[in-house]
C-alpha cells in the first residue's frame, strides 16, 4: 500500500469495487492511461531496486499529479538512485544532477538552476513550459 501511496494510485484502487483484489486488463476494469502508469510506478518501487529509472513513465498524468508523485517518490526512495527521462522539466526539476540532451549528445549537465544560467536549450524550454502550465 505503501508503493501506490508513493506513486499516487491508492485512492483510485480504493475507489475501485474490490479494491486491491480488482481485476483489470481485459477482463477486468479498464484504467486510464495515467493510473496505468502509475500502477506501473508502484510495481517497480515495492520491490525496492538499487536503481530506479523511469523513461517518460509520467507523460499521461497532469502537471500536479505529476508533481505529488515526484514528491512522494523523493520521500519513500530516499536510499534508490532514480534515473528519470523527460521532456517535461518538472519531473526532474528539483534532480540533483539534470543532462540536456541535443541531437543525442550531451548539451549540458547540472542543478535546474545552474542550467537556467548556462544552457539556452535549457532555459527555452524551461520559459515555454512555463508558460503552458
Amino acid at each position: 500500500m505503501e508503493a501506490c501511496q508513493a506513486a499516487s494510485i491508492n485512492k483510485n484502487i480504493m475507489e475501485l469495487k474490490y479494491q486491491y483484489k480488482t481485476l483489470v486488463g481485459e477482463k477486468g476494469v479498464t484504467l486510464s492511461g495515467g493510473q496505468k502508469q502509475r500502477l506501473c510506478i508502484a510495481r517497480a518501487i515495492i520491490r525496492r531496486p538499487q536503481i530506479l529509472i523511469l523513461d517518460d513513465a509520467l507523460s499521461a498524468v497532469d502537471t500536479n499529479t505529476e508533481k505529488e508523485i515526484i514528491r512522494n517518490l523523493v520521500n519513500y526512495s530516499k536510499s534508490i538512485t532514480t534515473i528519470v527521462i523527460s521532456h517535461r522539466i518538472s519531473s526532474f526539476i528539483k534532480a540533483d544532477n539534470i543532462f540536456v540532451l541535443d541531437k543525442g549528445r550531451i548539451e549540458n549537465s547540472g542543478t535546474h538552476r545552474e542550467l537556467i544560467k548556462k544552457s539556452d536549450i535549457y532555459k527555452s524550454i524551461y520559459k515555454i513550459q512555463k508558460l503552458e502550465e
